[in-house]
């Protein structure tokens, strides 16, 4: 049975009230709901984790006992090598993920550390992206 962690970064604990036209209504306690049913389908285990700190979320990578982990980094995504460096050290498969298409956005959140390590990119599908990134994941560490 593969086990998945989902990293979530920074400002997603205020999902459901930060830039509802951006990001939706629904909160981030309602999103690890639709994995926990989606991983269920599945037949995998996931560790569901948020942190607002750079280094924190770098302990999780390299923590994990996940065999893949779904990213979704969010600010950190344009600004950290510290994390695309963790990835790299953990030799673990990424798939990044973001709620909004960040090609459509700002100029400066059309560039990723993080698509540098990643396998696969999910983006601008809103909250629905996480179950079609778990899906994706547990497909990716069957093959």
């Amino acid at each position: 049975m593969s086990h998945i962690l989902i990293l979530n970064g920074p400002n997603l604990n205020l999902l459901g009230t930060r830039q509802p036209e951006t990001y939706g209504t629904i909160t981030l306690k309602d999103i690890e709901a639709l994995c926990a049913h989606e991983a269920k389908s599945l037949g995998v285990t996931y560790e569901f984790e948020q942190s607002n700190h750079e280094g924190t979320l770098i302990d999780f990578i390299h923590n994990t006992k996940a065999e893949g982990i779904v990213l979704n980094a969010g600010a950190y995504t344009h600004t950290s090598i510290a994390i695309m460096d963790a990835i790299t050290s953990v030799n673990k498969p990424v798939l990044e993920l973001h709620l909004s298409n960040i090609h459509q956005r700002e100029a400066f959140r059309h560039h990723s550390y993080i698509s540098n390590v990643a396998f696969a990119m999910i983006c601008g599908l809103g909250a629905s992206g996480y179950p079609l990134a778990l899906r994706a994941m547990a497909g990716h560490l069957a093959l």
